[in-house]
């Protein structure tokens, strides 16, 4: 049997638990799904996948003039008039999907 060392991390717990719950849904223990990913780094010779900033911030209200406020308002209302809406129902099942949930 391969020697072996420690790693040790501290996690949000609700990650930690959200990755369990997939990572047994594909019979992965943890311990094997942290080798595979600093296995793909040293192959990869980096992280292994994209790692960047989104390209546009969230807004932040607080931050937000009253006409910034106003103009994403009407962008938002643009949206409606124009049809570009999404039910909460077809979101969340989107995002189940997105998740294998």
């Amino acid at each position: 049997m391969a020697r072996t060392s420690n790693v040790f991390a501290r996690v949000e717990p609700e990650i930690k638990e959200q990755a369990e719950q997939v990572l047994d849904r594909l019979g992965i223990p943890m311990s094997n799904a942290v080798s595979m990913f600093l296995r793909q780094v040293v192959l990869q010779r980096g992280i292994p996948f994209e790692v960047k900033l989104p390209q546009e911030a969230p807004l932040i209200y607080g931050s937000l003039t009253r006409e910034q406020f106003d103009a994403e308002i009407e962008k938002g209302m643009a949206d409606i008039r124009e049809g570009r809406v999404y039910s909460a129902d077809s979101v969340e099942a989107e995002m189940r999907r997105g998740y294998g949930v």
